[in-house]
Parts: structure tokens; C-alpha cells; sequence
């Protein structure tokens, strides 16, 4: 079930963002009638030679837009089908980021606490009871010492071999979907990159028909491979912020492992290597 909701949720974040965009670009054409009708009244008035009126209609009509509308209208002005890939890489992104933090995060626990729990119930209810101890202790740390103390009558030296295989197989678990973190910061600079070049080839095509180079038929298509290029960079910056996040915990919960594994097979070696 766990598994189904995040794709679930990813699907409805792509369809709720594609829906506000269609939605926002049909509002933007409708409100482009009268503003287009506001830049005639006002070039009229500019051949009749009064400037006061002007400055009024200017004052009144225009309106500073919000830092949201901005962001839509660029979103719009750099190609839907190019910047919907780059904002699926920054949700996509950030959502296996904050999943694998909030794992990390719930996998952190007291080692000394736990190491201390483990050596008492060695020494009061024996093993059975150490590896109740680890059962109930969520993260790596428990579960490798869960993986030692199943071992414990072959050996110490099985104990040893059993935590560092335990230990491997915790830290796959931990880099669990860092690799796609790295996919996304790499992905999403390169589509904006291919925007940009897919603008600069329309801007000319936009020169070859026109016979000569005119700003006003090269300017969108070159306002689209900046923007492209610019949404790309921002998502790569904000995910690259995310990676090390998540690299600064795994590093911090292996150097816990390690430190914790070597005073678990001192504890094992102490209270029942000379039984074994």
C-alpha cells in the first residue's frame, strides 16, 4: 500500500500542476482582449497629441503582477512541453529527497542508549532477550545487531561477518533512491540546455523567413531558450541543495553503525565468547 501512494501522489501533483497551467494560459488570452483594447485607446490618444490621458489610462489599467503570476507567465513564455519535464524533475526530485530524509531521520536513534539496553539484557535474560531488545529498536543499528546475536552461538568471528553483512545490507537500504537525486539534478540542466538550443534554431528559422535579422520575430524564441536554461539551472541548485542533505545523514548514520558494531562485538565477545 505504502508503495502505491507515492506514485499516486506524484501522478496528481503532475496533473494538478499541467491543469493550472492550461488554465492559466486561457485566462492570460482572455485578459489580453482588453489590455489590447486599452493600447489602441491609448495610441489614439498619443496622434491626437495629449500625453496627460496617457499617463492616466497607464496608471489605472496597469497592475503590478504577483511573484506567482510571474512565475506562470514564464513557466507559459519558455514551452509547456519543455517546462512541464523540468518541473516533473523538481517534484519528482524533492519528493524522493524528502522521503529518504524522513526515513534517515526516523532511522537516527541513541546508540550509546541502545548498546546499553543490549548489554543488560545479556546480562539479566541472555540472548533471547538482547535480540528482543534489537527487534523493538528501529533503524540499521538494531537490525544489525539483531543479525550478530543470531549468530552469536557460532562464534564471534560469525558475529563479526554477520554484522558487517548486516551493515551492507543496511546501507542499501539507506542510498535507496539517492541515485534518482542524482538523475534529476543531471536531467533537468540538459532540458533546459536542449530548450535552448530548439529556441535559437527558431529564432533562425524566425530570421530566414523574415529575409533579415527583426528583433520582434527573433524575440520569443530566444526568451524561450533563456528561460528554459534558467529553469533547468534552478531545479539542478534546489535538488543539489536536497542531495547533500541527504548524504550529510547517510554519513552520519554509517559513522554511528561502525562505532556501534565495534562496541556491540566487544559486548558479545565479553559476555558469551568464552561460552561459545
Amino acid at each position: 500500500m505504502k508503495k502505491l501512494v507515492s506514485p499516486l501522489m506524484l501522478f496528481l501533483t503532475l496533473f494538478l500542476a499541467m491543469y493550472s497551467t492550461n488554465t492559466y494560459a486561457q485566462q492570460e488570452q482572455k485578459n489580453n482582449q482588453p489590455e489590447n483594447t486599452v493600447a489602441v485607446e491609448e495610441v489614439n490618444v498619443e496622434e491626437s497629441g495629449s500625453q496627460e490621458p496617457v499617463e492616466a489610462v497607464a496608471v489605472e489599467g496597469g497592475k503590478e503582477p504577483s511573484f506567482t503570476q510571474k512565475v506562470k507567465r514564464r513557466f507559459i513564455e519558455g514551452g509547456v512541453f519543455f517546462m512541464i519535464w523540468v518541473l516533473a524533475c523538481l517534484i519528482l526530485g524533492i519528493a524522493t529527497a524528502i522521503e529518504r530524509i524522513i526515513y534517515l531521520s526516523l532511522s537516527n536513534v541513541n546508540t550509546k542508549k541502545v548498546l546499553q539496553q543490549v548489554e543488560e539484557a545479556l546480562n539479566t535474560e541472555g540472548v533471547d532477550g538482547a535480540k528482543e531488545v534489537c527487534r523493538n529498536t528501529r533503524g540499521p543499528v538494531g537490525a544489525i545487531f539483531y543479525d550478530g546475536l543470531v549468530r552469536s552461538d557460532e562464534g564471534i568471528e560469525q558475529v563479526e561477518k554477520a554484522v558487517i553483512a548486516g551493515g551492507s545490507v543496511q546501507m542499501g537500504l539507506m542510498e535507496k533512491g539517492v541515485s534518482w537525486i542524482s538523475l534529476f539534478i543531471a536531467l533537468a540542466p540538459m532540458l533546459g540546455f536542449l530548450g535552448t538550443v530548439l529556441g535559437m534554431i527558431g529564432a533562425f528559422d524566425s530570421i530566414a523567413e523574415a529575409g533579415g535579422i527583426e528583433a520582434s520575430a527573433m524575440a520569443g524564441d530566444i526568451k524561450m531558450a533563456l528561460i528554459t536554461t534558467v529553469a533547468g539551472l534552478i531545479v539542478a541548485i534546489i535538488l543539489q541543495v536536497f542531495y547533500n542533505i541527504v548524504v550529510a545523514k547517510i554519513d552520519n548514520l554509517v559513522n554511528q553503525m561502525e562505532d556501534a558494531s565495534n562496541a556491540f562485538v566487544k559486548i558479545v565477545q565479553n559476555k558469551i565468547g568464552s561460552a561459545v
